[in-house]
């Protein structure tokens, strides 16, 4: 029995935790999927049937599965826990190009196994449209790097320092593309990957942190400024909820919003 429990999801990308309860040794039925996507195990292990190729899926082994393969599987050894991600065709190609994988079977090393775990932790956050993102495509790229062979495109530092620029000024003017990673590399036609690489490259800090940064200063103004209605303040400034803003606020300036308000209002006598 499959049950699954939706991570993250937006247009280009959608991601799930999945939970397989069988416990059989034969085969499924072929099913013929559309769709570009990662499969990594958290838990447990099963078998995957695909372009005449059997491999065991375990979690030291992803794989990549692409439009048009006939895959069957089997579950010999009982359960299993998995994170699935499905991709769209023009995500997919912002980090592969046009070229196909060498082999559905990805070796998940300690680096990869990371990336996976932040992701997930980055999608059960509540902020999909940046760190989750940045953390799927991080995963992806990664995966990919593998299994992909071709150039690597030059590095043009100048170019890179104008769309950093660029991207900076779209989130200091709060451009409504800069409520996340995609429409923001949409806005400024490159791909997502590629501005997150310039962005880190760059500034030393990612494009995630850097937006946290400027919604965590705006937060602080308002504060200062007298605003008591956090979850307001919250949703204003695009953080998924109250309890997202003040875990963002801590993290940056090892105070709750709550007590910053405290800080910031009491005056010239309060405390330092």
């Amino acid at each position: 029995m499959l049950s699954s429990v939706n991570l993250a999801g937006r247009p280009e990308f959608r991601a799930w935790s999945v939970t397989c309860r069988d416990d059989h040794t034969g085969w499924s039925t072929p099913e013929t999927r559309a769709d570009y996507r990662i499969v990594l195990v958290r838990r447990g292990r099963f078998r995957r049937q695909a372009s005449g190729v059997t491999e065991t899926v375990d979690p030291t082994i992803a794989y990549l599965g692409v439009p048009g393969e006939e895959e069957r599987f089997a579950h010999p050894s009982g359960g299993d826990e998995c994170t699935s991600a499905t991709v769209t065709p023009e995500l997919w190609r912002s980090l592969a190009g046009d070229r196909s994988p060498a082999r559905p079977a990805i070796y998940v090393d300690a680096a990869l196994d990371l990336a996976h775990r932040r992701f997930v932790a980055a999608a059960r956050s509540g902020d999909v449209d940046y760190a989750a993102t940045q953390r799927l495509l991080t995963l992806l790229a990664g995966a990919l790097a593998q299994v992909v062979t071709g150039p690597t495109p030059a590095t043009d530092r100048p170019a890179d320092r104008a769309l950093v620029s660029a991207a900076r000024e779209a989130v200091a003017a709060d451009h409504p593309a800069s409520v996340g990673l995609l429409p923001l590399a949409g806005l400024l036609a490159v791909s997502p990957y590629r501005l997150s690489r310039a962005f880190t490259r760059e500034l030393g800090v990612s494009l995630t942190a850097y937006r946290n940064r400027v919604r965590v200063g705006r937060a602080v103004e308002r504060l200062a400024a007298g605003d008591t209605d956090l979850s307001t303040l919250a949703a204003d400034l695009g953080f998924a909820d109250q309890s997202h803003m003040t875990r963002m606020v801590r993290a940056q300036l090892g105070h709750t919003p709550g007590a910053l308000r405290g800080l910031l209002t009491c005056g010239i006598s309060g405390p330092l």
